[in-house]
């Protein structure tokens, strides 16, 4: 041989060196970008079958140079997210008691709730004892015995709810047709102003608000026309806290508040240029007895305007929906039975009024006015929280919660009632006690 032949086969390739991951990436707690990018495949298997995403892959990229390896969190930065929780807590807890927690600025607040002069111990049982007298509404007026109980039972009513309605609704306990453009509190003030203008209310005239509630209504004819206004309510909470919304308002002068039953009312014969009811009378157990004492009151040619509750020409009382919808509003609303919307005018000539004008003012052209009790599902939700964590904390007494769950399942009633167009909160007849009418006359 020549010289030395090596093997006839190649000898095997040198091994690649190994570098440390330290070499590929200078920072060791650096997640290797092909780690990312089997999880995106993983995550979006169809992320690499279509068009690349650009704010994807630099997602992925910057989330391979920049994440860290999960480590422990230092005590400081513990002790520091406990403290912002808290911090959040705290505010959370602000905003849903007193920035959320009243419906108007100078309304009620949800600390504040009070079930008017019944005492706490009281709450639960007075509410249980509504609930039986009412549950059947159409016999709660069956016979003398029960009307006579009525009364009682509406003042407890208002012991129940005054201050959820001032809290969640306004100071006006009534509702109006939405107006476009304009806020609930704006149409509010439309729909009393009305009042006013159809009374032709003048400074010199005394006018008188039949059922005035809080005085949300009293406060805003007032403003409007000049006149004082002079308000009944069954419920002496209600006075107090009229009265309180008047020095407020700057009109206690202007605006007066007695307690008293708007069927046999403390006032003289013709005492009043002119007189309202805005969604109040629908509590007396007979439409009459109310439309009386107003003529009694009235001075001779003496305007009265009322805006009624009443079932439509569309209720059926053989439908078994229309039939739970109104019961489900008189249940809720301490009525005992709500009227047909042509009995107004007839029980109005009955008394002796004169009928100058009749009206249905939720009727087309007007805007929904069950518009507010849909959109306020949210409102409705928060203050049932509220009222659970108040009760709780025994802030808020004994049976809230159950008058607030049957004020909420009273609105889904309301709203069905104005969306199938059955019933109407503003039935407006305009009455007229005749000018050669006799002041002492009585029915």
């Amino acid at each position: 041989m020549d010289g030395w032949v090596g093997p006839t086969t190649s000898p095997p390739p040198l091994a690649k060196p190994q570098l440390p991951q330290t070499a590929l990436h200078p920072n060791p707690h650096r997640r290797p970008i092909r780690s990312h990018l089997s999880l995106a495949h993983t995550l979006h298997p169809l992320y690499f079958k279509a068009r690349p995403n650009p704010l994807l892959v630099f997602f992925f990229f910057h989330l391979s140079s920049s994440s860290p390896l999960p480590r422990e969190p230092s005590r400081m930065e513990v002790a520091t997210m406990a403290w912002t929780a808290a911090v959040a807590g705290v505010g959370l807890v602000y905003w849903f008691f007193w920035v959320m927690g009243a419906a108007e600025v100078k309304g009620k607040r949800g600390v504040d709730l009070k079930m008017g002069s019944i005492t706490d111990d009281k709450v639960q049982d007075k509410y249980t004892q509504y609930w039986s007298f009412f549950r059947a509404p159409k016999d709660t007026a069956a016979t003398a015995a029960d009307r006579e109980k009525v009364p009682a039972f509406v003042d407890t009513f208002y012991n129940l709810v005054t201050d959820i309605y001032e809290w969640g609704w306004g100071q006006s306990f009534h509702f109006s047709p939405a107006l476009p453009g304009k806020s609930d509190r704006e149409a509010t003030r439309v729909h009393e102003e009305r009042v006013a203008d159809l009374l032709n209310a003048k400074p010199t005239h005394r006018l008188l608000d039949v059922g005035c509630g809080v005085g949300g209504p009293m406060r805003a004819i007032a403003a409007h026309s000049g006149s004082k206004v002079v308000g009944i309510t069954i419920n002496d909470y209600q006075v107090n806290r009229a009265r309180a919304h008047n020095r407020k308002a700057g009109l206690d002068s202007q605006c007066e508040v007695v307690c008293g039953n708007f069927m046999a009312m403390p006032f003289p014969d013709a005492s009043f240029d002119g007189a309202y009811s805005i969604e109040a009378t629908c509590h007396a157990p007979r439409l009459q007895d109310v439309y009386a004492e107003v003529f009694r009151v009235l001075k001779p040619g003496g305007l009265y305007v009322s805006y009624e509750w009443v079932t439509t020409a569309l209720y059926r009382a053989d439908d078994p929906a229309h039939v739970e919808a109104i019961h489900g509003i008189e249940r809720g609303d301490a009525l005992p039975g709500l009227r047909h919307h042509d009995e107004i005018a007839d029980i109005a000539r009955e008394v002796g009024f004169e009928v100058v004008q009749e009206l249905d003012l939720a009727l087309p052209p007007a805007l929904p006015w069950w518009t507010r009790l849909k959109m306020g599902k949210f409102a409705y939700w928060r203050n049932s929280l509220v009222v659970r964590v108040l009760t709780l904390l025994r802030i808020a007494p004994k049976g809230v919660v159950e008058v607030h769950e049957m004020l909420f399942d009273t609105a889904k009633h309301l709203t069905l009632g104005g969306e199938t167009g059955i019933f109407s909160p503003m039935h407006m007849v305009l009455l007229r006690k005749p000018a050669d009418a006799a002041s002492d006359e009585s029915k």
